[in-house]
């Protein structure tokens, strides 16, 4: 094999975090996230964008986003928020995620990636985190140019895949790929949640976490609802059901 081929394949090994430990051990916890050592990132979940989007039903979308949200949140994680053009067509952020973050002001931009604004880099350096948790629409534009231009600089990507949207299907699975392939990585947002809790045992934000997941995480959030009361005879965590067990009594 020729230096030339072996310089390539040792840089391909290298955008894989193979061959270096820096992305799975030093700014890591072995290779998991926690609340200590990532940031998270929402680049324009705006009403324009939203409605382009057609890779995933968009109510489940912003139920991801949401969760993704609360998942900062609660564990105190350093959120940055951006918007492009916001005062034209596409609007301001979607209030439900605006209202997580209520003291903090999206940063404004004119261009579709986000790493050409140096108020939004700035914003990332002063939080001090190397992996950047980041969820975006649309996945072939606003996420893919900002996770391959913080690749390059040394950052941890993780692009949450479904708090994220694409024009279509083929456009987000393309995207998703690149980064992959660029040496980024794929997680959902209740996969995020979950790491961030890590153990059950820990019961600091133990009943945060199951409301959230009872909110907004379908099939998995009803199961254990009904759990909860059926089995542990705790009180539905709905309003409308709590009404309807009274009317019962009467």
């Amino acid at each position: 094999m020729c230096w030339r081929v072996l310089k390539f394949e040792l840089r391909k090994l290298d955008c894989y975090g193979i061959g270096n430990n820096s992305m799975s051990a030093s700014s890591t916890d072995k290779g998991l996230l926690t609340p200590d050592n990532c940031e998270v990132i929402f680049i324009d979940h705006q009403p324009r964008m939203f409605f382009g989007v057609a890779n995933i039903d968009r109510r489940d979308l912003l139920d991801n986003v949401l969760v993704l949200a609360k998942a900062a949140k609660i564990f105190g994680v350093p959120v940055i928020l951006t918007a492009i053009e916001s005062k034209g067509l596409n609007g301001n952020i979607t209030p439900q995620l605006l209202d997580l973050f209520p003291d903090q002001t999206p940063i404004e931009r004119s261009s579709m990636n986000a790493w050409d604004s140096q108020e939004f880099v700035a914003a990332i350096k002063k939080a001090g985190r190397k992996n950047l948790i980041i969820a975006a629409l649309w996945s072939e534009v606003c996420l893919a140019m900002p996770a391959l231009q913080a690749l390059t600089d040394g950052y941890a990507v993780y692009a949450v895949v479904d708090a994220s949207g694409g024009a279509s299907a083929v456009a987000h699975d393309a995207a998703i790929r690149r980064i992959e392939q660029a040496g980024g990585v794929s997680m959902t947002a209740l996969q995020v949640l979950l790491e961030f809790q890590r153990d059950w045992g820990r019961k600091e934000h133990y009943d945060e976490v199951m409301a959230v997941v009872k909110e907004h995480c379908a099939a998995y959030g009803q199961g254990i609802e009904s759990a909860a009361t059926m089995i542990h005879r705790a009180p539905a965590s709905c309003q409308h059901s709590k009404r309807i067990n009274k009317l019962k009594t009467l």
